[in-house]
């Protein structure tokens, strides 16, 4: 596996007084084919896409955007505090940037709520969201009761470890952090994509510029506001596909929250037999088929 993606590439948007945001998309784009923004998960890349960029069918039928978020892959600020809203409207801007009017979401976990909030922001722009394992609710007891997992108490203890009042020029995320996100991501995967993984994250987040951010990115995921009262004015459709074996968020809370989009014309919620958090790249092939599927009755 290659470190990162031939095409990666940054673009600079007003957001925050000024980010520069990196995002990966196909050599030549095809105006004449719908276009899905690819949004990432906690401390991955536009790496965990890897598996839609290449499978050839999917590619063919439609462009694929991914936008590394706030204080992930190579996306860049001067700004030390931001949150997922934040992460929303950079999107937002760099499809503006970019040209392109309208486009489908797709995200995974924190992603998914980040479709969400551009639905909201700009739902003349959104023509439909995918989300991919994740939640409605901020970390509540009331998810925890439902089988999902204790975010705060998780991620607080690595936020903890990567505060410091001093500079941290040598800092890398260790391996038992690579590990345990890895873990929790794939439950299985292969010693290549394991290493993979670990050289990727202890690179985009090396020196005391990526203690910063990681840390940041963990507190907005430990601080995360819900969205159980403002799905409602979602007026899109809504695929939110979800694995039967995901460890962090449940099918359970799943059911319950795909009924708060009460106003969306076409809000469906498709269990993936065995699939885990990282959907996208446990189970490509039925979430490539699925995605296909719905762009293409909605575009």
């Amino acid at each position: 596996m290659r470190l990162t993606m031939p095409n990666t590439k940054t673009i600079r948007v007003p957001h925050l007084g000024g980010i520069d945001a990196a995002y990966q998309m196909p050599w030549e784009y095809d105006r004449s084919k719908p276009t899905v923004v690819l949004v990432n998960a906690f401390t991955t890349s536009s790496e965990l896409y890897r598996e839609q960029f290449e499978d050839s069918d999917l590619a063919g039928q439609m462009n694929l955007v991914a936008i590394e978020m706030l204080g992930h892959g190579q996306t860049r600020t001067a700004r030390e505090h931001w949150t997922y809203w934040d992460t929303a409207e950079m999107n937002l801007q760099v499809l503006d940037a970019l040209g392109i009017d309208r486009a489908f979401v797709l995200g995974t976990s924190q992603g998914g709520w980040i479709t969400v909030q551009m639905a909201l922001l700009q739902p003349e722009k959104i023509i439909g969201i995918i989300p991919l394992g994740t939640s409605m609710d901020c970390e509540s007891e009331r998810s925890r009761q439902l089988q999902c997992w204790d975010g705060p108490a998780i991620v607080t203890g690595f936020v903890n470890q990567w505060t410091s009042d001093i500079a941290t020029p040598d800092f890398e995320p260790d391996t038992a952090y690579c590990d345990a996100l890895i873990d929790v991501g794939f439950n299985d995967c292969s010693t290549e994509k394991r290493d993979f993984w670990r050289k990727t994250m202890k690179d985009n987040y090396r020196g005391d510029d990526g203690r910063r951010r990681i840390r940041m990115a963990g507190i907005n995921l430990a601080e995360r506001g819900g969205l159980h009262l403002r799905v409602s004015d979602i007026r899109c459709p809504v695929l939110w596909l979800h694995g039967t074996e995901d460890a962090v968020f449940s099918v359970a809370n799943a059911m319950e929250e795909i009924q708060l989009f009460t106003h969306s014309p076409d809000a469906r919620l498709v269990p993936i037999e065995g699939g885990a958090h990282f959907l996208g790249s446990s189970h490509p092939t039925e979430v490539n088929k699925a995605l296909a599927d719905f762009v293409n009755k909605y575009k």
